[in-house]
């Protein structure tokens, strides 16, 4: 069994949020260590938008409860009517976060028989107190930037791996596997997305959206990636011309980066294309049909280096 820093980080604002309600002699004081409970998040963002939308459903209720304990009276039928219409309209506002805690809140008026000032000024003591104390334990969250940083160079080194297995088979002819490399590539990708939205929910205002972009930009390299295996199997002889794109996928290989804004690698890719204009036309219907592949492949592989050019612009390192 391991306790996680958030259990650790809840049971405490859990506990500080009943002690401090319990110091101010608020009635149900237990319940602001269940909202404090109730409160803490994954993230800061997520806590400070859950914090709000409760306290925002807060005043929803203290004005339902009013209207429904008004018509019924303090009474099951006077909650039931209170949760009839409390229910939809944070619905409709998309204060969903509020229902539970709110209805727990109004069973106190329920309890004690009266919706005065002070009472109402007691849950919203201890609604204050819960949320406020899941905002301090949040102060605190761990810095993954290294970690996406990390994840950064395994993918790199993935794309590596890949773009030297197709250019050793244009240069040989034999035909390496390299599906399963890209799926489980696309999966890697995908936690590395989450993790990076989870970072920039770590701050309370600035939104650092670069990591998140970055993957979203392997990602569509990776559906590019397949584009260009689907086209190598198609070519029974890459040897014909393919040692002419061998030498540009060994170059991509050992220059690829974050840092590479892929200019000098489009120079390079429109060389070959002049050197293929260049070539005498196919003698037969086998060439004719191996040209025309690479020439697909080299296409692929030119948007590939075009997402990644696209990327370098729109972020300054």
């Amino acid at each position: 069994m391991r306790i996680g820093l958030r259990t650790v980080k809840t049971v405490l604002s859990s506990m500080l949020s009943m002690a401090v309600a319990h110091a101010c002699s608020l009635l149900f004081w237990p319940s602001a260590g269940i909202i404090a409970l109730l409160s803490v998040g994954n993230t800061k963002r997520s806590t400070l938008y859950t914090g709000i939308y409760r306290i925002t459903a807060f005043i929803l209720a203290t004005l339902v409860a009013f209207i429904s304990f008004s018509v019924l009276g303090y009474t099951i039928l006077g909650f039931g009517l209170f949760l009839l219409l409390f229910i939809p309209v944070t619905v409709y506002f998309k204060l969903t976060e509020g229902i539970v805690v709110n209805s727990v809140l109004v069973t106190h008026y329920l309890s004690e028989q009266n919706m005065s000032w002070s009472l109402i000024g007691n849950e919203a003591g201890l609604m204050a107190i819960g949320v406020l104390f899941a905002l301090i334990a949040n102060i605190y969250m761990p810095n993954t930037k290294r970690r996406l940083q990390e994840k950064q160079l395994v993918i790199e080194e993935r794309f590596r791996m890949i773009l030297k297995n197709m250019a050793q088979f244009l240069l040989s002819g034999e035909q390496i596997e390299n599906e399963k490399d890209c799926e489980e590539l696309l999966v890697f990708i995908r936690t590395s997305q989450t993790d990076a939205r989870t970072h920039q929910e770590n701050f309370w205002l600035k939104q650092t959206q670069y990591y998140e972009t970055y993957f979203s930009m392997r990602r569509a390299q990776v559906n590019v990636i397949r584009d260009m295996q689907d086209t190598l199997q198609r070519i029974k002889r890459p040897d014909l011309y393919g040692k002419h794109i061998y030498g540009l996928l060994i170059y991509t290989a050992e220059t690829f980066s974050e840092r590479n804004d892929g200019k000098e690698l489009l120079e390079r890719i429109e060389a070959v294309y002049d050197l293929y204009r260049g070539m005498p036309l196919p003698k037969d219907r086998l060439e004719f049909e191996e040209r025309a592949e690479l020439f697909q492949f080299l296409q692929s592989f030119k948007s590939f280096i075009e997402i990644k050019a696209e990327f370098s612009q729109q972020v300054s390192f």
